[in-house]
């Protein structure tokens, strides 16, 4: 484990909002825990609070290369099951990126954490000339399979060209990051000038987040940052972005994973749902779900 100060202000001076849950060794370290479909909400590390600038973060947390070395190793099937979930919420992102920038005429986007590229392929559908990137061996193999311009790695680590993009997107990544102002860094120099960057992530701060409390279920050990509207504003203004705009923006599951979700959460209720969702046949059905505790901030490289 390593201790780190607040990625937004640089200060080390923090309170415990929920204290550690794991109870086995604390360095342990295993891919599951870090897919994306995981469903071990309310088993996570120490999270705090900086006293200076609000920002919400795991501290302490496994050491940064063994995080990447993790989700390097990561492998999802129950993502591929998914997918039709996933296509339906992206399709539904893409509209209001889309009213900012006007068409995509093939102009050129990037996917930060792609994992198997399903925005990358909506994109491209669209007219952009969709590039994606990922850590995930496995993943990255699954985007190339379906012919997508996918690369394994990290901004810091893919060959990627400066002042390239005119869109770069991060769709449910920028709370896994050991370093998100250094990636947010790093966007800035892959997009043009007047270039957008595209942030959806968790809120910390949202009604149902703080009704929850500690029953909150995105409070897991795969996430280590946990922003507001505000702390994710105020990073990106640093990283030299002009905010535009930041709203709640739900997604779309399947009936039958979202059910497997709440089993998770809730067993009495969730499991007998899901059987009856079985039962009836309903399980591909795609229904939207928007508890107000996701957001999409839109920023603009000035």
């Amino acid at each position: 484990m390593e201790h780190v100060r607040c990625n937004l202000c640089g200060a080390d001076d923090a309170i415990v909002c929920y204290p550690c849950t794991i109870r086995e060794n604390p360095n342990a370290r295993e891919w599951s825990a870090f897919a994306c479909t995981n469903s071990g909400y309310g088993r996570h590390h120490t999270i705090v609070q900086c006293r200076r600038c609000g920002l919400v973060y795991m501290n302490p947390r496994l050491d940064c290369h063994d995080i990447l070395d993790t989700y390097q190793a990561v492998e999802d099937t129950l993502y591929l099951e998914e997918r039709e979930g996933r296509v339906w919420t992206f399709e539904r992102h893409l509209k209001p990126l889309e009213r900012l920038t006007g068409p995509p005429n093939g102009r050129p986007l990037l996917d930060v954490g792609c994992h198997i590229g399903v925005f990358v392929e909506i994109a491209a559908r669209h007219g952009w000339e969709a590039w994606g990137v990922d850590p995930s061996l496995w993943a990255v193999h699954q985007a190339q399979l379906r012919e997508l311009h996918v690369v394994q790695g990290t901004l810091e680590t893919a060959d990627l060209p400066d002042a390239y993009f005119d869109v770069v997107t991060m769709w449910d990544v920028i709370e896994h990051l050991t370093d998100p102002r250094g990636t947010l860094q790093q966007v800035y120099r892959l997009l043009k000038p007047g270039g957008l960057a595209v942030v959806h992530t968790i809120d910390i701060d949202s009604l149902f987040a703080r009704l929850m409390g500690a029953r909150w279920p995105w409070l897991m050990e795969m996430h280590i940052y946990y922003f507001s509207r505000r702390t994710l504003g105020t990073m990106l203004e640093r990283c030299g972005f002009q905010v535009l705009s930041d709203k709640p923006q739900g997604r779309y599951l399947r009936l039958g994973y979202l059910m497997n979700r709440v089993g998770a959460l809730v067993p009495l209720v969730g499991r007998p749902a899901e059987w009856l969702v079985t039962k009836l046949r309903l399980r591909g059905l795609a229904v939207p779900v928007n508890l107000g505790d996701l957001f999409t901030a839109y920023a603009r490289k000035v």
